[in-house]
């Protein structure tokens, strides 16, 4: 869904942004931008996951089975 809508912008926080996103336009980067932080819940469950399940990576005994 897309909706119009005037904001203010910090000019500079907008080039910051678009210079990291790598857009051109205004309205490109608010849309990265949106998309990146609602995305960051899902990202951070996925690192807790792949944080949960690489405790064996310390493990010698798994490490030395790991290339057989």
């Amino acid at each position: 869904m897309v909706m119009r809508t005037v904001i203010d912008v910090d000019d500079a926080a907008l080039e910051g942004a678009a210079a990291v996103l790598g857009t051109r336009t205004k309205v490109a980067t608010v849309n990265a931008a949106l998309a990146l932080v609602a995305g960051r819940t899902q990202r951070v469950a996925l690192l807790d996951v792949l944080d949960a399940t690489a405790s064996d990576l310390g493990d010698a005994e798994v490490m030395r089975g790991a290339w057989r």
